[in-house]
C-alpha cells in the first residue's frame, strides 16, 4: 500500500541527541530533534546509559521521541488516501476485540436484559462515547502534541497531572483486562487446559510490549492489517452460534428495575467508547496541519461504530443463550474467554484456531493504551520527561501483567466495578474541554486554530492556572458518587431507580462540571489574565 513516497532516510547523531525516525503510513522515517526544554535537562547515569541504548535501537525503527511536539517539517510529507484509510483500519483493529466481546456478554448474563434491549443499549452507548474519541482524535494533527498534553490547555500545568495519574490507571486496567480475557481463552482452547490462564497472560503482555516499544511507525503497520483476520472470526462465530442465540425471553425484573438495568448498560457502553478520548489524538500526530477534520472524524467514528457494533452484538447473542443452552452456561462458569470458546465449538480443531486468532486480536486492543501509557508518564514531570518512553512502556507492561495474574479469577467484577468508573472521569474532563474551546477560544478556529498556541505546550506560565477546572472537576466527581451505581456502592439519588440502581453518573458528573466550569474560568481569567 504504498504511495510512491521518497525512500527513508536515516538521522544523524548530534551531542546530546539523535534525530529520530518515527514515520509510518507511506514510509518515509522523519527527522526529530529533542525539544530546548529538554536538551537542558542534564540526564544522571543510568538516564545517560538508556539513551544510549534507545539511540542504538533507533537503527530498528524505534520511535525515541517522547512528548515533544512534532513540527509541521516532520509530519507525512504527503497525505495519501492510504493515510485518511489507516485512521479507519486503525480503530477497527484496536477495538474489533474479545475484550469488547465479553463487556457486550453483560448485558444479558449481569443486567438480566433481553437481547432486543441490550442490542440497542450497546450500539447506541458506542455511539454516543465515539463521537468524544472522534473529536478528540482531530487534534492530534492539529496541535501535533498528545492528548494529555493537549489536557494542559484546559486544565493547567498542575490539575492536568491528576488527570494524566487517572487516564494510565484507565490504561493499565484495560490492558489487564485483556490479558485476563486472552489467558482464558487460550486456556480453554489448550488440550485439558494445559495452558494455564497465566501463561497466555504472560504471551499477549510480551508481544504487545514488543510492538508499543518500538513506537508509532511498528504500531500503525500493525494496526493497517490486524482487523482482517478478527472481522473473518468473528463473521464466522456469529455464523456458528448465532441458532442459539436467545431473542425471545424479556428482561428480567419489575419495569422500574428494567429502566434501572438499561441505564447501567447503556452507561458501561458508554464508558467502553468514551475512555478512547483521552488517547485519541496520540495516534495523529505525524498526520499534517492540512488533514481534514471531517475526514479524520468521520473516518474514525465510522470505524469505532463498526467495530463496537460486531463486537457487542456478538457478545449479547452468546450471553443470551446462557439461560436456554447449559453447556454455554458451563462455559460461562469457566469464564467469558470460555465463552467465546464455546461459540466455536461446533467447529472442533477449526473452531479452536479460530478461538486462538480472537485471542491474538486482543494484541490490537492492548498496544494502544500500552503506547500511550508511555508516553503519558513523562507528562507527569520534568524527571519523568528524562526517562525514555520504552522505559515507561516496559514499566507499564509489568504493572498490568503482575495485576492480570493476581485478579484473572474476578474478570466480570473487573468490568463491571473499574470500566463505568473511569468513563466518569473522562466525561467530566470532557466537559471542562469542550467549554474551554468552544465558550474561551471559540473553537480555536482563528487564523487556523490562532486561539491555541501550540507552541508553549510545556511552558505553565502560557496556560490557565487551572483553579476553575479543578473545583468544575471536584464538583462533577461528586455528582457522580450520588448518581453511580456500582457493585461495592449505589449513591443516593441512583438508588431511587429500580432494585439495582441506575447507573447516571456519567451524564450528571458531566453537566455538574459543564455548569460550574463557565463562571469560574471567567474569574480566574479576570483575575490572573490567562
Amino acid at each position: 500500500m504504498s504511495s510512491g513516497l521518497p525512500a527513508p532516510t536515516v538521522g544523524t547523531a548530534t551531542k546530546e541527541n539523535e534525530i529520530r525516525s518515527t514515520a509510518f503510513f507511506d514510509d518515509p522515517l522523519h527527522h526529530e530533534e529533542r525539544s530546548e526544554s529538554r536538551r537542558a535537562l542534564v540526564p544522571h547515569r543510568l538516564t545517560r546509559y538508556l539513551k544510549k541504548v534507545e539511540n542504538q535501537l533507533v537503527e530498528y525503527s524505534l520511535e525515541a521521541r517522547g512528548i515533544e511536539r512534532v513540527q509541521e517539517h516532520e509530519r507525512i510529507p504527503k497525505l495519501s488516501w492510504v493515510s485518511y484509510l489507516q485512521a479507519f483500519l486503525l480503530w477497527m483493529s484496536v477495538n474489533l476485540a474479545a475484550n469488547n466481546i465479553t463487556l457486550g456478554m453483560l448485558g444479558p448474563a449481569v443486567y438480566g436484559l433481553s437481547f432486543p434491549d441490550s442490542a440497542l443499549c450497546a450500539v447506541f452507548g458506542a455511539l454516543l462515547g465515539s463521537i468524544s474519541s472522534s473529536w478528540m482524535a482531530t487534534w492530534g494533527p492539529i496541535s501535533g502534541i498528545r492528548t494529555m498534553a493537549f489536557g494542559r490547555y484546559t486544565m493547567g500545568w498542575w490539575p492536568s497531572k491528576l488527570i494524566v495519574i487517572l487516564n494510565l490507571i484507565q490504561m493499565i486496567g484495560y490492558c489487564l483486562i485483556n490479558c485476563v480475557v486472552c489467558g482464558q481463552i487460550l486456556s480453554a482452547v489448550s488440550p485439558n487446559g494445559h495452558l494455564s490462564v497465566a501463561v497466555g497472560i504472560v504471551i499477549i503482555a510480551v508481544i504487545s510490549w514488543i510492538i508499543a516499544t518500538f513506537g508509532i511507525r511498528v504500531f500503525h503497520y500493525y494496526e493497517r492489517f490486524a482487523f482482517l483476520p478478527q472481522v473473518i472470526v468473528v463473521c464466522i462465530l456469529f455464523g456458528v452460534s448465532s441458532s442459539k442465540f436467545d431473542l425471545d425471553t424479556p428482561s428480567q425484573g419489575d419495569t422500574r428495575t428494567v429502566i434501572g438495568n438499561r441505564i447501567s448498560f447503556f452507561s458501561l457502553c458508554v464508558s467502553a467508547a468514551i475512555t478512547y478520548t483521552p488517547l485519541a489524538a496520540d495516534f495523529f500526530v505525524y498526520y499534517p496541519e492540512r488533514t481534514s477534520r471531517l475526514k479524520l472524524f468521520s473516518l474514525s467514528i465510522l470505524g469505532l461504530l463498526i467495530s463496537f457494533t460486531l463486537a457487542f452484538l456478538c457478545g449479547i447473542g452468546l450471553a443470551s443463550s446462557i439461560n436456554i443452552h447449559p453447556e454455554y452456561a458451563a462455559a460461562y462458569n469457566n469464564g467469558q474467554g470460555a465463552l467465546i470458546v464455546q461459540g466455536f465449538s461446533s467447529l472442533h480443531a477449526f473452531g479452536n484456531f479460530c478461538s486462538v486468532i480472537v485471542a491474538l486480536g486482543l494484541i490490537a486492543n492492548t498496544i494502544a493504551p500500552t503506547y500511550s501509557a508511555g508516553v503519558d508518564f513523562q507528562i507527569l514531570g520534568r524527571y519523568a520527561e528524562k526517562v525514555p518512553r520504552a522505559v515507561w512502556n516496559t514499566l507499564g507492561v509489568v504493572i498490568y501483567t503482575v495485576c492480570a495474574l493476581a485478579g484473572r479469577s474476578h474478570l466480570a467484577d473487573i468490568f463491571t466495578n473499574f470500566l463505568a468508573l473511569m468513563g466518569y472521569f473522562v466525561a467530566i474532563w470532557l466537559a471542562i474541554v469542550l467549554e474551554e474551546c468552544f465558550i474561551f477560544r471559540r473553537g480555536g478556529a482563528r487564523n487556523g486554530y490562532g486561539y491555541y498556541n501550540w507552541l508553549v505546550w510545556d511552558d505553565p506560565s502560557k496556560h490557565p492556572v487551572g483553579i476553575a477546572a479543578l473545583i468544575a472537576f471536584l464538583v462533577g466527581w461528586a455528582g457522580a458518587i450520588l448518581c453511580m451505581a456500582q457493585v461495592w456502592y449505589i449513591g443516593p439519588l441512583a438508588g431511587l431507580v429500580g432494585e439495582y440502581g441506575a447507573d447516571m453518573g456519567t451524564y450528571v458528573g458531566f453537566s455538574w462540571a459543564a455548569v460550574v466550569y463557565p463562571p469560574l474560568r471567567y474569574l480566574e481569567r479576570k483575575r490572573f489574565g490567562r
